[in-house]
């Protein structure tokens, strides 16, 4: 069976008569991976393939625009009425195709190459973007906004991202302490963060230090290294099951000797927040630098 997918397929593209390219377009642009791709003048039928890019659309107020997103994309609650078109790791191209899009929006870091590959041989421009940081993030922003036709909108957001990031600076600036950080985003084996993450840079940047910082990216920790590691902070990011963050810190309890644990600093907070290239990274940048520094808004530590 797999042998015919793609005559099916390609079949179902000329039926719904999209194996030609658009009718109009704003030109040949360049993507965020050098690559050069032809973009409809006013793209109506937008299909984003990850979550950050679905929240970047609604919050450009495109989302009238959006015809298929994947399962992943539940933020904002309007994002789940959507078509869905697979993970963003396993697409669907028949969902895909069946929704006549006249642009897909994708990300190199989680879309396979060969879905948007195949994608294109169809005639179906994808646009790939590759945020790596907050700055890059906002860069993504504007980017998207061009082809869409946002600009005055994202004008506006990126600048209030900005002077929120600015805010965050100025706070921190005023303590030259710098508490130790674990920021914990799996269980079971323990998962921390490297230095190449978001939240390696949301934590510098909310005046922490990584303690787990390093080329890993999403190094793994046993329970001696936890305690030789002896943060100060404790950050564990939300899980699947109800019960769960109630269970890792019964785990952390079991070890008074780190400072985390002796002065209560352990903290729940969104993955979501976090792990997203969208504008809800700064969201939990201004989350985390009240975790991290609560003096600074008048809690005690």
């Amino acid at each position: 069976m797999k042998l015919f997918r793609p005559l099916i397929i390609s079949l179902i593209i000329t039926l719904l008569g999209l194996a030609g390219l658009p009718e109009a377009f704003a030109g040949i642009v360049t993507d965020q991976l050098g690559r050069k791709v032809i973009v409809p003048e006013n793209p109506r039928r937008i299909i984003s393939l990850a979550p950050n890019i679905t929240e970047i659309i609604f919050a450009l107020n495109s989302e009238n625009r959006l015809k298929g997103v994947t399962l992943h994309c539940d933020f904002p609650v309007e994002a789940r009425l959507l078509p869905k078109v697979g993970s963003y790791v396993g697409l669907d191209l028949e969902k895909i195709v069946s929704l006549k899009p006249d642009l897909c929006i994708a990300i190199k870091d989680g879309n396979p190459k060969h879905v948007s590959d195949r994608l294109e041989s169809f005639g179906i421009p994808v646009y790939a973007v590759d945020p790596r940081n907050l700055d890059s993030v906002m860069e993504t922003i504007l980017s998207i906004s061009g082809l869409l036709g946002a600009e005055e909108r994202a004008d506006i957001l990126v600048k209030n991202m900005r002077s929120r990031i600015r805010h965050v600076r100025e706070l921190v600036a005023a303590t030259s302490h710098k508490p130790r950080v674990f920021f914990q985003i799996g269980a079971a084996p323990v998962v921390s963060v490297g230095t190449r993450t978001y939240i390696h840079e949301i934590i510098m940047l909310a005046g922490g230090i990584n303690v787990t910082a390093g080329d890993t990216p999403y190094p793994r920790f046993s329970r001696e290294q936890l305690i030789a590691l002896s943060p100060d902070v404790v950050i564990i990011t939300s899980m699947t099951r109800s019960d769960a963050f109630e269970q890792v810190l019964a785990e952390w309890n079991k070890w008074p000797q780190i400072p985390a644990v002796r002065n209560k600093r352990i903290y729940r907070a969104d993955s979501d927040l976090f792990d997203r290239p969208s504008p809800r990274l700064v969201d939990g940048l201004e989350a985390l630098v009240k975790l991290i520094h609560p003096e600074l808004f008048g809690d005690k530590k």
